[in-house]
């Protein structure tokens, strides 16, 4: 199986991942909210935080949706590296806000390690697609 191959199918997990959980959290706020780690959860005027989390990652999932699809695997690679600031910092709320280290580094911890790891693979490949290009004189365009 080539790196493009096992790449597309990371990316398509980034996507479908991204989905579940935005409308995870806006069909079915509260419990979302529970597999998050941190309680108690927001109620009557704090709720509204299912919504502006279920937006951001149905946002972030047709972002990389609509780079795959369109080729763009490099730029996917560097949204890819840029939005693992959302595990990360979901992480780091949680692991401050009276959830556990454990759970913060289990849950959202190994989601940005993820999705770092996806966005390095899929810069990698490209790496190796141009420098595969170069040997054999080929020019690629540029995506």
């Amino acid at each position: 199986m080539t790196l493009k191959r096992v790449n597309t199918g990371l990316a398509l997990l980034l996507v479908l991942a991204g989905l579940y959980f935005g409308l995870s959290f806006l069909i079915d706020g509260e419990g979302a909210a529970s597999g998050f780690g941190i309680t108690p959860w927001p109620t009557d005027e704090g709720s509204g935080y299912y919504i502006v989390k279920g937006v951001r990652d149905i946002a972030y999932a047709l972002t990389a949706l609509v780079l795959l699809l369109l080729g763009h695997r490099r730029a996917l690679g560097w949204v890819a590296l840029t939005d693992a600031i959302m595990p990360i910092g979901d992480c780091i709320a949680v692991a401050t806000h009276g959830g556990t280290v454990g759970f913060a580094l289990a849950v959202h911890g190994s989601a940005a390690a993820l999705v770092l790891l996806i966005g390095v693979l899929l810069l990698v490949e490209q790496r190796r697609t141009q420098v595969s290009s170069t040997a054999t004189g080929t020019a690629l365009p540029s995506v």
